[in-house]
């Protein structure tokens, strides 16, 4: 799949700073490459950081991207930061 914008929105924001949060189907492996994002490049900045829960239906995976670089349009963010993935239960 690709991108959905509907499927993007602000948790929170402070001094031009936002948290935002993405669920998709795709895998946290598509998602964290560079392009991912782009048709929110207008919205997204550097040093924003995306909660996102990837592989929703499939495999979860949940996670931290920060938006590491956005120019000319083309947004890249740092690999998933994963978490919950232990369980020792």
């Amino acid at each position: 799949m690709a991108f959905q914008p509907r499927d993007l929105s602000v948790l929170a924001y402070a001094n031009g700073f936002t948290l935002w949060h993405y669920a998709t189907p795709d895998a946290h492996t598509a998602v964290r490459v560079a392009g991912y994002f782009n048709p929110a490049s207008h919205m997204m900045r550097l040093g924003d950081m995306v909660l996102a829960n990837t592989g929703v239906g499939t495999t979860p995976v949940a996670g931290i991207l920060l938006v590491n670089a956005n120019s000319g349009g083309v947004i890249d963010t740092a690999d998933l930061t994963q978490v919950g993935a232990a369980d020792t239960d």
